[in-house]
């Protein structure tokens, strides 16, 4: 081969090397991506079979596009192995829920519901509250308990926190 092929040859490789990089490197925002975790788990009974989980977080969307709400969803690993999923309390129920059942203690941060947005690289403390068709009981011996926030465009967040 010859000297000018080979330096040609150099030359067009690390040309789309760098391209290759400076494309990935562009892009590495718009993966919708949240970070975060459960900072507290309160629960209490509403009724002999029937029981309530307040769950307050923090998450971070580290991103570079906007982390808006779809589906909210809290679940429970039961100490027999099976799972209980859980009906959202709205955020304009959440007032009285808090009123009428004060074991709960107060409201600390602002709900998480439908439509809400996270903004790009930032970092906020929000709260759900469930209801379980099971009693607190079975609740409070659950192993673990899980949190599931899908964003409008397909991108799922879950954190999970044992209640042990």
């Amino acid at each position: 081969m010859s000297k000018q092929f080979l330096i040609f040859f150099g030359v067009g490789v690390v040309v789309i090397a760098v391209s290759v990089w400076g494309i990935l490197y562009s892009h590495r925002g718009a993966h919708l991506e949240l970070k975060g975790q459960i900072l507290k788990i309160r629960t209490g009974a509403l009724s002999d079979q029937d029981s309530i989980a307040v769950l307050d977080f923090r998450v971070e969307n580290i991103s570079d596009v906007p982390f808006v709400v779809r589906i909210v969803e809290v679940t429970v690993d039961k100490q027999d192995g099976t799972t209980a999923e859980s009906a959202m309390i709205s955020k304009m129920d959440l007032h009285q829920v808090f009123e009428f059942n004060r074991f709960l203690g107060d409201q600390y941060n602002d709900s998480l519901s439908l439509k809400d947005k996270i903004a790009p690289h930032a970092t906020v403390d929000r709260m759900v509250a469930a209801r379980f068709d099971i009693p607190h009981k079975v609740l409070e011996s659950a192993k673990t308990i899980h949190l599931s926030i899908q964003d409008v465009d397909g991108p799922l967040f879950e954190t999970s926190k044992s209640l042990k």
